[in-house]
């Protein structure tokens, strides 16, 4: 996906603030959830929350107000209760700014761990 970077996203130096990458991989989390068919909305409701048990970023480059991002996440191993996504994200020179990972734990309604239904793994080992 990608993400132009605005005035508010960063600080006084202009350069982007640290915590937002965060959200940029949240984001690209969400839309990969979302080709793959599924809503993260949906699946709250029907009992199938994801919440992150682990997060990693490594900050390599600055990104700064006006940039076009490339912002890329992926699912890089799976057990039968957590996803680990990789993440990425480029300037529009192709320059990698920052790389992350992600682990999301399958939960319940009642914030216990479960096992990630079968058809959504299946959909989502299907993409990549």
């Amino acid at each position: 996906m990608k993400i132009r970077i605005y005035y508010h996203q960063t600080d006084c130096g202009g350069v982007v603030y640290y915590a937002n990458y965060l959200a940029f991989l949240e984001e690209a989390r969400t839309e990969f959830f979302e080709q793959s068919g599924y809503s993260i909305k949906e699946l709250s409701q029907r009992g199938v929350l994801f919440v992150v048990g682990r997060q990693e970023i490594d900050y390599k480059y600055p990104a700064r107000y006006g940039d076009i991002l490339d912002v890329k996440s992926y699912v890089s191993d799976n057990s039968g209760v957590r996803l680990d996504f990789d993440g990425e994200i480029r300037n529009q020179d192709g320059v990698l700014v920052a790389k992350g990972k992600t682990i999301l734990v399958c939960i319940d309604a009642n914030f216990k761990p479960q096992a990630i239904p079968a058809d959504i793994l299946d959909k989502i080992k299907a993409k990549g």
